[in-house]
C-alpha cells in the first residue's frame, strides 16, 4: 500500500514539474513578442523585407518585428567596425580617434575614401581600405581571440584576414547584434575603458538636448540579396534602448531606409517623440 501511495506521489510531482513551466509561460509571457503589429505595418508601408529588434537596458523589454528572420545570420560587413575598432585600440595598431594612415592614391567608388583618413574618418566613411591595413596589422590569430572572448557572430574557416567581414565569412543576426551593444554598453567586454572610450567617441551618430544615438550602418553588397545593417544604442536621461535592424537591399537607393525605419520605428513604440 505504501508502495503505491509513494507511486501516486510521485507522478504528480512529476506532473506538477511539467506544468509549472507551462502556467508561467502563461501567466508571465516572455518580453519578446513574436512580432510587432506596428513594427509589420512599417516594414510592410515602405515595402521592405527585413527584421528590427528593440531593446530596453532597464525593464529588459524587447521589441521584435519578424523573430524568425532575427534570428537568422547575415554577413556582418561594416557593422563590424564597432568591435574592429575596439580590437584596433586595444591592440594599439591604432593608437587614438586621430590615428592617421595616409591613402596610397587607388581611387576608390566613394570619393569619401580617396584620401588620407584617420581612426574616427574611417569609421563614419565605413573607409574600407583603412580598416583592412588595420586588419593586416591584427592579423588572424589575434581576430579568432577576440571574436570567441566576445561571442561575436560565427566565423567560417578558413577566411582572408582583410575580407572576412564582407565575403560572408564572419555573419551575425539581428539578435546577436543586440545582445553585443548591451555588452558594449555595460563593458562586458575585454577592452580597456580607454577603448570603450574612444569608439563611444566616434560612434556618435546623432546628438540632441533630449537624446545621442550611437550607431554603425553596413552594406553587404556582395550577397543575394545585399543586405543593409544599422545597429546602436539611443542613450537618453533616464534610459537606453539597443536596436539592430537588416534589411534586403534591391537597389543602392534604399540604403537611406536603415535609419529611417529605426527612427520612425522609435517614434512609433513612444522612445522618442
Amino acid at each position: 500500500m505504501e508502495s503505491k501511495k509513494r507511486a501516486a506521489n510521485t507522478k504528480r510531482a512529476v506532473f506538477v514539474h511539467m506544468l509549472f513551466p507551462l502556467m508561467l509561460f502563461i501567466l508571465f509571457p516572455s518580453p519578446a513578442a513574436a512580432g510587432d503589429a506596428a513594427l509589420a505595418r512599417l516594414f510592410a508601408g515602405k515595402g521592405v523585407e527585413g527584421t528590427m529588434v528593440l531593446s530596453s537596458l532597464k525593464s529588459g523589454r524587447t521589441i521584435v518585428h519578424n523573430d524568425k528572420r532575427a534570428c537568422l545570420r547575415f554577413p556582418a560587413a561594416s557593422t563590424f567596425k564597432i568591435l574592429n575598432t575596439l580590437i584596433a585600440l586595444e591592440e594599439k595598431v591604432a593608437t587614438g580617434k586621430d590615428y592617421l594612415i595616409r591613402w596610397d592614391g587607388r581611387r576608390h567608388d566613394f570619393p569619401d575614401w580617396n584620401r588620407d583618413q584617420t581612426l574616427e574618418s574611417a569609421f563614419r566613411a565605413s573607409c574600407v581600405w583603412y580598416y583592412q591595413e588595420l586588419a593586416r596589422r591584427i592579423g588572424a590569430e589575434k581576430y579568432r581571440r577576440y571574436l570567441g572572448q566576445t561571442g561575436y557572430g560565427k566565423l567560417r574557416e578558413p577566411f582572408d584576414t582583410t575580407t572576412f567581414w564582407l565575403d560572408g565569412s564572419l555573419d551575425i543576426s539581428a539578435s546577436e547584434q543586440a545582445d553585443f551593444l548591451r555588452k558594449l554598453y555595460l563593458k562586458d567586454l575585454p577592452f580597456s575603458d580607454s577603448s570603450y572610450a574612444t569608439l563611444r567617441e566616434i560612434m556618435v551618430a546623432e546628438k540632441t538636448p533630449e537624446f545621442t544615438i550611437y550607431g554603425k550602418t553596413g552594406w553587404a553588397a556582395f550577397a543575394n540579396p545585399q543586405i543593409g545593417w544599422y545597429v546602436g544604442s539611443i542613450e537618453m536621461p533616464d534610459e537606453v534602448w539597443f536596436f539592430a535592424l537588416n534589411i534586403d537591399i534591391h537597389d543602392p537607393k534604399e540604403l537611406p531606409l536603415r535609419q529611417l525605419l529605426i527612427r520612425e520605428a522609435l517614434r512609433i513604440k513612444n522612445i522618442i517623440d
